[in-house]
């Protein structure tokens, strides 16, 4: 029962999450479902669905085929919707009740993948995370077709006398120092208010080319690309998996962190390169034992919430606490609020607000928190100036 809500929102599920990753990559992706998530993750998750077409189906799981545990209608309609539509690739994606009756998605997925030939990835994810793992295993899987593209051009190199560019010799780390990916771009966390441009105009601004974007504004052909890059730039939590994948693949170096308001910051100190980054240990202190001392707290995914404070305290010089809250049931994050006093200022999504008794709320609206309810007043936090000299101003008088 700590899982429950009882006054505030749940974010978006990690079967969500695969989906908002892959989605603009041309593969066919089924969530294994009787129809609801489907509709939920259409008309609340993803706001690219009225605009862009994309291969994202239900399977239709019936009563009789999860009690009997039968998949051979799963398997003989994903086999006969890649005959028709020719996918680049194919993603079974795990909900609730499979995950309750004991559904093998990596099984499903190799006969699906031995039928059809074409790569087949299975996630074993439940609807009962959060869309941060989701988001994770999708580039992760990416990053296993990126290097098996890779492996097959250095043989066919090899073969044919001639040899790779210089700048992707595996795990050489010789990639164009002045061109760079972005990992861990989805609508979830950057929404469609223009963040995903904003960030990538800022580093070609700087001078440097932007290979890739994963997984918002590049085809799956310049995804292919990124061991080209010099330097992978992680802009949320769930691209640091893939990251550190590609570091040991590719030598590529890591830095982490969202240029807010124009601004470089990189929080990497934050996320251990060395420690197992696949999941809830990429934060380093997602939650203090005591806020008593912070003049303000930031409720929020990790590397946003993370870069919006660095950049808050440098422009304040206040304490600027951050509350990791995408893993954190509501009691847990109700018990760290009630550590901070009660002058504290609150920067967070608005659906937290009965969290937050007497504190005094900034907006900061969250796509995977809140879907579309606040969507008009999501802040791009690299351009929006006025919206971060008002955040500043409320910090300062405090």
């Amino acid at each position: 029962m700590k899982q429950t809500s009882g006054f505030i929102s749940t974010y978006s599920a990690d079967a969500f999450g695969v989906c908002s990753a892959l989605y603009e990559l041309g593969g066919l992706i089924v969530m294994h479902d009787a129809s609801g998530c489907n509709s939920t993750y259409t008309t609340h998750d993803e706001p690219r669905w009225y605009d862009m077409d994309s291969m994202v189906y239900i399977s239709g799981l019936t009563e009789i085929e999860a009690i009997m545990g039968d998949d051979s209608r799963l398997i003989d309609d994903i086999v006969n919707a890649a005959a028709e539509l020719h996918p680049r690739f194919i993603a079974i994606v795990g909900t609730t009740i499979p995950a309750m009756t004991g559904f093998d998605a990596d099984a499903a997925a190799r006969v699906v993948e031995s039928r059809t030939g074409i790569k087949t990835y299975g996630f074993k994810t439940t609807g009962m995370r959060s869309y941060v793992h989701g988001v994770s295993e999708a580039f992760l899987a990416l990053t296993d077709i990126v290097a098996e593209n890779y492996r097959l051009k250095q043989t066919m190199s090899e073969e044919s006398g001639d040899t790779l560019e210089a700048d992707i010799k595996a795990g050489s780390g010789t990639g164009n120092e002045k061109s760079v990916n972005i990992i861990g771009l989805t609508p979830l966390d950057f929404s469609i208010n223009g963040s995903d441009k904003a960030i990538k105009a800022y580093y070609e601004a700087k001078g440097y080319k932007v290979i890739s974007t994963w997984a918002m504004g590049s085809s799956m052909e310049e995804i292919l690309e990124a061991p080209k890059a010099g330097l992978n730039i992680v802009v949320s939590e769930a691209g640091i998996s893939a990251a550190k994948k590609m570091k040991e693949e590719f030598g590529l170096p890591i830095k982490v962190g969202i240029p807010v308001g124009g601004e470089d910051i990189d929080i990497s100190n934050l996320f251990g390169a060395e420690v197992d980054l696949s999941r809830s240990e990429t934060v380093s202190t997602p939650v203090k034992e005591s806020y008593s001392d912070c003049d303000c707290i930031i409720i929020g995914e990790a590397v946003s919430s993370y870069s919006l404070a660095e950049y808050l305290k440098q422009k304040t010089g206040r304490n600027i606490g951050v509350i990791v809250s995408t893993d954190l049931d509501e009691d847990g994050i109700a018990d760290a609020l009630l550590t901070a006093p009660d002058a504290c200022t609150v920067i967070a999504d608005p659906l937290f607000k009965p969290l937050l008794k007497n504190k005094k709320l900034i907006r900061l609206p969250h796509e995977a928190f809140s879907g579309r309810l606040y969507r008009d007043e999501i802040p791009d936090i690299i351009t929006d100036i006025r919206w971060l000299d008002e955040c500043t101003g409320v910090i300062a008088r405090i």
